[in-house]
């Protein structure tokens, strides 16, 4: 807590992502899974299943979520 703000922040930073190292997973394994989740929305949207939300609306959800944080 003695360090400055902005050598507090690199050092977050680098724990941060020392844990993201450790946690890593298969590249190939989560492009698997993407590709699955892709095609899986896709046949619900091709089938009538899900309907999509229009651009607007989520850009505008997204806007408001950002302005509350």
């Amino acid at each position: 807590m003695a360090l400055p703000v902005k050598e507090r922040a690199d050092l977050a930073a680098e724990l941060l992502a020392s844990l993201d190292d450790a946690t890593a997973e298969d590249p190939a394994e989560v492009e698997a899974a993407w590709a699955a989740e892709v095609e899986r929305r896709a046949r619900r949207v091709m089938t009538g299943e899900t309907a999509g939300i229009p651009w607007e609306d989520v850009r505008r959800r997204a806007e408001a979520e950002l302005r509350r944080r």
